[in-house]
This record gives C-alpha cells, structure tokens and sequence, in this order.
C-alpha cells in the first residue's frame, strides 16, 4: 500500500463552470400549489422540507456569495493524503486527512461520515481533538477518511460492497498508518463502519457512536417522557422522512445520472436533510455558518463527481427498516468499550435502554433530569444533546469535543 500527500486543487476552468451552471439554471418561482411552504417535502409539523424561498436564498448565496477559493484553503488547512489499498482481490484509493497531535500520549481516533456527509462533516473537530487548549484533555491524533465513492475516495470496486468491506480497508489505513490499536467515533452509515470495527477488530479498542436506531421493546410500560418523544420521532421518521432512500436503494443510476452535472438538484437533494435533521434554531433565523456548511458539501459533491456513487450505501447495504435488527444480531455486537450521544433532533435518536441492547455501553449522555416536549415548538428543553441533530461534530462540536474526551479518555486502553 503506498501513501502519498494530496491537496484539494479544484481547476479554476470548473469553478467557472460551476458558476455559469448555476447562472444558467431556472428555479420555479411559485410553490408546487399556493401556500405550500414546506409541507409538500416532509409531512410532519415541526420538520417541514425546503419552501421555495428557501431554494432561491441558498441558490442566490451560491451563486453570489460562496467562495470556493477561500472554502478550499480552509479545507487544506489539514493534511491530506491519498493511501493505494489492497483489498483482497481488488484495489482502492481512500482519500484521508490525518492529524497528528504533538502529544506524545495522544490516542490514534478514527472518524467516519455518512450520507450526505463527507470528511468536512468533522472539520470543526480535528484541530481541536489533536492540540486541546487544555493540558488536562486527552489529545488525538485524528484520521478522516472519505467513504468509497465518496469525495477523492474510489468507489467501490464490486458489486455487493458493504459498510462491512469499508471497515476492512479503513483498518488496513489505521495499520498502515502506524496505529496498531484506535478508537472510532462515527454516525449515520459511518456507525455502521464504527459497529464492525468495535465487534470484530481487534484493533479498534473503543468506540463511541451518535446514531443507532434501535427501537425501545414494545413490552415496556414505564417510558421516560423522553423515550416516548424519541419513539414517535422514529417512527415518524420511518413513515414519513424515507422518500430519498427508497429512490437510492432502488434507482442510484438513475437518480446519479439526473443530479450529477445537476448542481441545483444536488442542493435539493443533499440540502434537505440538512435542514430536517438539524435543530431549528439553525433555520430560523437561517444560520450563516449552517447555509455555508450545506453549500461546502453540495460543492464537494459537484466537483468530485461523487453524487451517483454515494448512493451506493442504500442499494447495498440494510434498509432503514431493518437498521435495528441489524445492530441487534450477536455478530455486530460491540464488545469494546462502546459510548453513546442522543441527539434529539436525530433523524431517529436513541435512548439508553435501546443502545445499550447493541454493545458493552459505559457511557451515555442525553437523557434529561427534566423534560418537557411539544411538537409544535421544542422550546423546554434541558441538555446540550437536545439542542443537537444528525451531522453531530459539524452542528454540536462542542459536545462532540465534550463525551469523546471523557469517554475515551477513561476507557482507551492500547
């Protein structure tokens, strides 16, 4: 496996194009019907889909604010490097950002994204994981790698790749890297990468999840307050939220094909689940730093050509119905030192009597002393975890930075 460096260097001729596309590109100028805000995207009350003022605002801040130029010196402000990996009878390039700490006891960290992530999903937290401004903290040196077919990564080089097959190569990474034991932190298809890695490696020495979307047993009659929201949130989540998977596990060619030179598709599609998966309080008012967040990732996508591939995840891995037997089965079972984060405005939040059914759970952080909830106005809330959503490390870094310091400060042993 060879390593080599990597900067991000989109040609100026694409930034151009980019630019005229999106000059050259007609959003509808009334809602689909009078008054349709954002219900005609998602259905239930407080997680409404993008209105049309909303696709014209972002559109408009793409195309007259967004600075690709300063964005890419951002990004490169962290070491890049493309590693050749071997994997079995095929190979692969996995595009990673690696951190070192200069801490001589810094513990080796691997963080991994999902759907519509990629490695800028953990930008907020790398430098900040690597050099703590307290000597007290444990310090790491962090690994970011993009998924196969996402980013500068290769897709997947068969048919049937599985998050599974993931978590075989990007331990190759952490080995070839020098980290003969590390910890993963990871949410979304990531913690699908995190699961495999925490149950069958023996590498891997700790890991710490925000997403797993295993279901409270229908047998149990004393439910918290917050247990009873997090089941209908699933729920709803299930019944209502869904429309973009089942087309990506069963049409991604298709749907690859009409968003992949489609930069306003790809901010419709990508777009939106950054807004229904996010705490309110980043839309309304629109959050400048969320806004830039969402247009960074639709330009990455853009210029990477990654949209059709990143699909992929849906077609061959377990559908959404089936996530919580999946985490269930004796095989996926997280036998290292597992840590969890609930976020309530989770996709599908987990709670402590739930997660705890997947692995060697020793720490958990989300459930409120007090707690009082209403689904037309979320405003009683009382942990920092309720005031957080799905893309975790880029919208709460600060509780990120927070359990996994804790947690892996106190249960990574090498």
């Amino acid at each position: 496996m060879g390593i080599s460096s990597f900067k991000i260097d989109i040609d100026s001729k694409e930034v151009n194009r980019l630019k005229r596309k999106l000059e050259d590109t007609r959003i509808p100028k009334e809602p689909i019907v009078p008054d349709a805000g954002g219900d005609y995207a998602l259905t239930y009350v407080s997680w409404k889909g993008p209105s049309i003022e909303w696709f014209h605002r972002l559109y408009n801040k793409w195309l007259h604010d967004f600075d690709w130029i300063s964005v890419q010196k951002q990004l490169n402000r962290h070491q890049h490097f493309l590693a050749g990996i071997e994997d079995e009878t095929c190979s692969l390039n996995i595009h990673f950002t690696h951190t070192k700490s200069s801490r001589p006891d810094a513990i080796p960290l691997l963080l991994v994204h999902g759907w519509p992530g990629s490695f800028h999903e953990f930008d907020r937290v790398v430098n900040a994981f690597a050099n703590p401004e307290n000597a007290s903290d444990p310090a790491f040196h962090v690994v970011v790698p993009s998924l196969p077919g996402f980013c500068w990564s290769s897709p997947p080089p068969r048919r049937g790749w599985t998050m599974q097959d993931t978590a075989r190569v990007f331990n190759k990474l952490m080995i070839e890297l020098g980290y003969t034991s590390y910890t993963v932190q990871s949410g979304d298809w990531g913690s699908f990468v995190g699961r495999e890695l925490g149950a069958n490696f023996k590498e891997c020495k700790a890991a710490h999840f925000n997403f797993c979307p295993v279901e409270l047993d229908e047998s149990l009659t004393d439910l918290t307050e917050r247990e009873k929201f997090t089941k209908e949130r699933q729920q709803d989540w299930l019944d209502n939220h869904l429309g973009y998977a089942v087309v990506m596990r069963t049409r991604p060619q298709t749907i690859g094909v009409a968003l992949n030179d489609n930069p306003v598709g790809i901010l419709a599609w990508v777009g939106e689940k950054y807004i229904e998966a996010v705490h309110p309080s980043k839309l309304d008012p629109p959050d400048p730093e969320w806004d830039q967040a969402i247009l960074t990732t639709c330009a990455l996508y853009c210029f990477t050509d990654c949209i059709m591939t990143s699909s992929l995840p849906y077609y061959e891995g377990v559908k959404h119905a089936d996530f919580g037997n999946f985490f269930l089965k004796k095989e996926n079972y997280v036998g290292v030192p597992m840590g969890y984060t609930s976020f309530l405005y989770d996709t599908r939040p987990g709670t402590e009597r739930s997660v705890k059914k997947t692995g060697n759970l020793v720490f958990y952080n989300g459930e409120s002393a007090r707690f009082e909830v209403k689904w037309s106005n979320m405003l009683t809330l009382k942990t920092e975890c309720d005031e957080g959503g799905h893309f975790a490390a880029l919208e709460r870094p600060d509780v990120i930075l927070q359990d996994c310091r804790k947690f892996f400060g106190e249960w990574y042993k090498a």
